[in-house]
């Protein structure tokens, strides 16, 4: 745990992390958070919340609400439950893994059609890339044995008819997540991620409706950095909590 908790969402948030060499929240968590922007009544999933970044930032942008945060690692679990206490959250955390059998997921109190919203940033790589040797990290961005989608699959599991998915993942991985995609949602807007304006783009965020048939729409990407490596201003306007630009 660190040592002193971060602050995010300018200041918000605060967070305990892992030591650094592990998986910690950052730019891909702030973006997430504040991709839907749900009602204060919403039953809201971060699905492999890890620390719990992504739902209880959602939380500390939305007074009111009470995520469920899905987390398999017991350590990382309890992290996160301190998390939501130092900052006054009321939060359910389940330990569970989300690609276990929907039998499996059912006993841990993980119901079929029971969310709005479900947040996810799904591990970015199958078992056949090179991985952080750091375990914890490695664990945090590799699936084990599964792939995208049977993620995106339990993550439908949960979330309701007409209910929103968002996700954040490597920009060249937007084949893998539209055929996760195909068949199950409509209404799907993506909006790239840049670090800088000149170079492609490193992520893909994505937002779609269960059940809709909707067309795709393709966003306004974001930029993060400018020539001289600082943030832009939109990039750290949504860095201290600020809402999106509209599209």
């Amino acid at each position: 745990m660190s040592p002193e908790p971060d602050g995010l969402l300018g200041g918000r948030l605060r967070l305990h992390q892992p030591p650094r060499g592990a998986h910690r929240a950052g730019t891909d968590a702030i973006l997430l958070a504040q991709l839907l922007v749900p009602a204060a009544g919403d039953r809201l999933c971060d699905a492999g919340a890890s620390t719990g970044a992504v739902g209880l930032g959602c939380a500390a942008l939305v007074p009111g609400l009470k995520p469920t945060l899905i987390e398999r690692d017991h350590d990382v679990a309890e992290l996160a439950r301190a998390n939501a206490g130092l900052n006054g959250i009321e939060a359910r955390v389940i330990e569970a893994d989300l690609l276990a059998s929907a039998a499996e997921r059912r006993a841990a109190g993980l119901l079929p059609d029971s969310f709005d919203v479900v947040l996810t940033n799904p591990p970015f790589f199958d078992g056949g890339h090179r991985t952080s040797p750091n375990p914890g990290r490695a664990t945090a961005h590799t699936f084990a044995g599964q792939d995208l989608d049977a993620w995106i699959r339990s993550c439908t599991a949960i979330l309701r008819p007409g209910g929103r998915l968002g996700l954040i993942h490597r920009a060249d991985a937007l084949p893998a997540c539209l055929n996760a995609l195909k068949g199950r949602y409509g209404g799907i807007a993506i909006r790239p991620v840049h670090a800088r304006a000149e170079a492609p783009a490193i992520r893909l965020l994505i937002s779609a409706t269960k059940g809709s048939r909707a067309a795709l729409s393709l966003r306004p990407p974001l930029v993060l950095h400018d020539p001289d490596g600082s943030f832009t201003p939109e990039a750290a306007a949504l860095h201290r909590g600020a809402p999106w630009p509209p599209a």
